[in-house]
């Protein structure tokens, strides 16, 4: 089994961690959630299950990346408000996740690697991805972009993204593992548009269904080359999966 605490004290290092945190469990019937990091080194999770932010803290991109969960873990939701020193970023907070969910669910677990079908994300036409020269700005900023990875059906992009940010976003709107075999190491205005499939159309009990998709658009595979030079390849690589051990429902203190 294998915990972030165990990972520092052997490593000598400070626990990274959050100052102040609370836990609570949200009994509202609203199925609506939010995951927001701000500035100050604040971060809340509202309305949110748990096993949501166990894949965030620990870059799971797929469910099947995540075995042994109790139902209760992603049936259940959650509300978090916690602060950090400084105004750390948000992937700069994620240690400080793993920390609170190790800490108040007694969350241990190990890793194990399958190959399993993945795209590989390479370059088709270099050149075509230019580096960005946008300014990013905060939110008290209406005038600067603030340069945030926005994932949308039919719409991916951002400006001064990295390459890291696109393959997360293709990881979770084509159901599968993607890794980057691109070498592209600089921040990129990344912009694609494509005809989403349309089971992501696919309304809740209730709620009126969305309009039938034009399929004569293209599709992502298409607009990822002719759009931005890149193109995703079939094939089986490693699959990092991580196998909960043990975990507790977290107290609220």
């Amino acid at each position: 089994m294998f915990t972030v605490s165990q990972a520092f004290a052997q490593s000598g290092k400070p626990l990274p961690s959050f100052e102040v945190a609370s836990i609570r469990l949200n009994k509202s019937a609203d199925s609506r959630g939010s995951v927001l990091p701000a500035p100050g080194g604040r971060f809340t999770a509202s309305n949110v299950p748990l096993q949501y932010l166990v894949a965030a803290a620990y870059g799971i991109k797929q469910n099947f990346q995540l075995s042994g969960a109790p139902a209760w873990l992603l049936s259940e939701r959650y509300d978090i408000e916690a602060k950090a020193a400084g105004d750390p970023s948000f992937d700069a907070m994620l240690p400080m996740l793993q920390t609170l969910l190790e800490d108040r669910l007694q969350l241990k677990f190990h890793r194990e690697t399958k190959e399993m079908q993945v795209y590989a994300l390479a370059v088709s036409k270099p050149g075509k991805l230019r580096e960005s020269e946008a300014e990013c700005g905060e939110q008290d900023k209406p005038a600067v972009s603030p340069c945030r990875f926005m994932i949308m059906p039919g719409h991916l992009g951002g400006q001064k993204e990295t390459i890291g940010q696109l393959v997360d976003a293709l990881s979770r709107v084509t159901d599968r593992v993607v890794l980057d075999k691109t070498n592209l190491t600089g921040k990129y205005d990344i912009s694609v548009d494509y005809t989403p499939e349309q089971s992501q159309f696919e309304a809740p009990p209730g709620v009126t269904p969305a309009p039938p998709i034009d399929s004569n658009g293209a599709s992502l595979f298409t607009a990822l080359q002719e759009q931005l030079g890149l193109k995703l390849e079939s094939q089986k690589g490693p699959v990092d999966i991580l196998v909960i051990d043990h975990v507790e429902r977290p107290s609220e203190n």
